[in-house]
């Protein structure tokens, strides 16, 4: 039987929306245009009644929609906006940390239409929308799975380990225990029937209905990623420290067992430097328009980019972000890199403090006011002063837009435009999995 998934979408203390149709909520039918707030107690408000229980608005007919007014996409990205977006199903307001949260529920295969329009053009190869329908069924549903064992366990979960000396930290959807996935790039971006699913699209996830990969009796974890620069990450460098078979190094090439240990310094930082040829090594506007929406083409290279900050606009950058004043940057140094030449572990040196940070999204985050493009980067610092030894300038060359496990979406668009199979990519990206049927 499908199931039916709850997805986070936006927090706030007011939430307007509007039902396009009729609603069943409280006991009565309604419509129209409708504002619910959080009181200072904690509770939900709406149309002038008090509620201490989650307010449901439930649609009398499948067709029926409702819209959600600013919803940010992107958020703490470099494309971060808002827009007004429309959903199918049903709509949960919940209160969480003080906030109203509204929450969208509705069944799986509906949820996968608008991920795969919303995740990548609806107009890409029916190849590649056919293998991102799998993965995205896969990862969900393995992380719905996730998280029941990890609350029937009972176990604590922490996803942050820091002493005086290291800061290791990862983000992955357990952050969420109220619904199943968030709307955004947090979890997959989810944009409801706003990005308007094609037959293309619908075709694609008809064609897959209940299809997940699957590892040892287990669904596999299908992560994906806009371009891995060339070589696949492998899951523990990135998440927790939990080896996946079908999540391990290969290159984004047919030669994909030949490539040199990127765990090397001295490898790496040629390897990034360079251009090696990849299936994600593609500058065509047409194969790039299949897989990005507008505002990701805004960025113009994925594969191989730059960023240089001065002395002060790194030692303020760094203090913001991390939470931690180093002083001016006299270093950044690698300690440890995974499979693709993602840093895992970076000493940052300052003028008042030293400290690693870990892992590669955190060291996005920490060097960059939204997200760097990946971790995957050499550094060279500029006009060195031979007295403090500290730098005018840092220069980042980079590797690759995201973490670079599973699936690449850059690699898998040239790959289903050189005429594979959805099956081929699978197999390409997720070695030795199987595909098999959750559910008809």
């Amino acid at each position: 039987m499908e199931p039916t998934i709850s997805v986070g979408i936006l927090s706030a203390e007011t939430i307007d929306i509007d039902l396009c149709g009729e609603f069943n909520v409280a006991g009565t039918a309604v419509t129209g245009p409708q504002t619910v707030s959080v009181t200072p107690d904690g509770q939900i408000a709406w149309q002038g009644s008090v509620f201490s229980e989650p307010l449901l608005f439930e649609p009398v007919r499948p067709s029926e929609v409702f819209e959600i007014k600013d919803v940010v996409i992107g958020v703490n990205f470099h494309w971060e906006r808002r827009e007004n977006q429309r959903f199918s199903g049903s709509a949960k307001f919940i209160v969480e940390n003080g906030k109203l949260t509204i929450i969208n529920i509705l069944p799986v295969e509906d949820y996968l239409k608008s991920v795969i329009s919303s995740e990548m053009s609806a107009n890409a190869s029916l190849e590649l929308l056919k293998a991102h329908a799998v993965i995205s069924r896969s990862w969900l549903l393995a992380q719905i799975e996730k998280n029941k064992k990890i609350l029937d366990s009972g176990a604590a979960y922490s996803a942050c380990t820091e002493t005086e000396d290291e800061r290791l930290k990862w983000y992955d959807r357990e952050d969420h225990v109220n619904f199943d996935v968030c709307a955004d790039d947090h979890c997959q971006r989810y944009q409801g029937v706003t990005r308007q699913t094609t037959p293309k699209v619908a075709e694609a996830v008809n064609a897959t209905r209940g299809q997940v990969l699957a590892y040892d009796g287990e669904l596999c974890d299908a992560r994906f990623s806009k371009c891995c620069g060339g070589v696949f990450e492998e899951f523990e460098n990135c998440w927790e420290p939990k080896h996946y078979v079908y999540l391990r190094a290969r290159m984004d090439n047919v030669d994909s067992e030949s490539f040199p240990d990127l765990k090397v310094e001295e490898n790496a930082c040629k390897w990034i430097e360079g251009r090696p040829d990849a299936f994600c090594n593609t500058a065509d506007a047409e194969i790039l328009s299949q897989v990005l929406n507008n505002y990701d083409q805004e960025t113009t290279d994925f594969y191989r980019w730059t960023v240089r900050y001065t002395q002060a606009e790194i030692a303020e950058l760094v203090r913001t972000r991390s939470g931690i004043d180093f002083g001016d940057i006299i270093d950044l140094q690698p300690i440890e890199r995974g499979t693709s030449g993602r840093l895992v572990r970076l000493r940052f040196v300052g003028t008042k403090r030293t400290m690693v940070i870990g892992k590669e999204l955190e060291i996005r985050r920490t060097l960059s006011q939204s997200h760097l493009y990946s971790s995957a980067f050499t550094i060279e610092r500029h006009d060195i002063d031979p007295e403090t030894g500290i730098p005018a300038a840092f220069t980042l060359r980079g590797a690759g837009w995201g973490h670079g496990v599973g699936l690449c979406q850059i690699g898998a668009a040239v790959m289903g435009a050189r005429g594979y199979g959805y099956q081929q990519i699978l197999g390409h990206y997720f070695p030795d999995s199987i595909l098999t049927d959750y559910y008809k």
